[in-house]
């Protein structure tokens, strides 16, 4: 048994909204609900899982918008990011009337997340990661028994997360990068909030941004 996932691509931005779940135990959590709250919902009941929390990875509208709405709906708690997302997550009205989303409140998970704090789903426990630079709270979700990392908007395949956002950090988003994903193992799966997965080592390899060639 293990640590099953599957991906819901969300929002006009097409968010990679990941549902997690223990196959032990059909315990579950949803990692970043931006928003399409009604086709998360019906993946959720069409395996019959038992969501038992919500995780973020940080609180732009595109990975919050749908988090509260969510959670309320089913009953349960949302957790993360670090705390110092609230910077991001009380603007979350403001963000969604500039992209024209669906209107969200401002939110306050129930638990804030720090640095090698872990989150269980059934059987299943994931380690958690502060990477700030995107975002100043943001967090990243790691499955040592999966051999996966749900990583938010840090790492992408061949790029890496915008600085340029208000509490951007460039510095810190490379430190981040390569001082904690790339400890990581080389072929674990890296989960991104957009586009294709790919693996610690190919981005160690070939990521323009943050490869071993680049910074010798």
């Amino acid at each position: 048994m293990a640590l099953q996932l599957h991906v819901i691509p969300v929002t006009p931005f097409q968010q990679n909204c990941s549902v997690l779940w223990c196959d032990a135990t059909n315990e579950a959590a949803v990692v970043d609900a931006g928003g399409d709250i009604a086709r998360i919902r019906a993946f959720i009941e069409a395996k019959g899982l038992n969501v038992t929390k919500l995780l973020l990875t940080h609180g732009h509208i595109d990975h919050a918008g749908g988090a509260r709405a969510l959670a309320d709906a089913l009953g349960v708690q949302i957790e993360g990011p670090q705390r110092a997302e609230s910077f991001w997550l009380d603007q979350l009205p403001q963000q969604g009337q500039m992209f024209g989303f669906t209107p969200s409140p401002a939110l306050t998970p129930e638990r804030w997340l720090e640095e090698g704090d872990t989150v269980s789903i059934g059987n299943e426990v994931l380690e958690v990661l502060h990477c700030p630079g995107h975002t100043p709270g943001h967090v990243v979700f790691v499955s040592r028994a999966a051999n996966l990392c749900v990583v938010g908007d840090v790492l992408f395949q061949g790029s890496i997360g915008r600085t340029d956002f208000p509490m951007g950090n460039h510095e810190q988003l490379i430190a981040a990068i390569r001082g904690k994903l790339f400890a990581l193992p080389e072929d674990m799966t890296v989960v991104p909030g957009h586009g294709p997965f790919t693996t610690i080592g190919d981005e160690r390899r070939s990521n323009p941004f943050v490869a071993d060639r680049r910074y010798g």
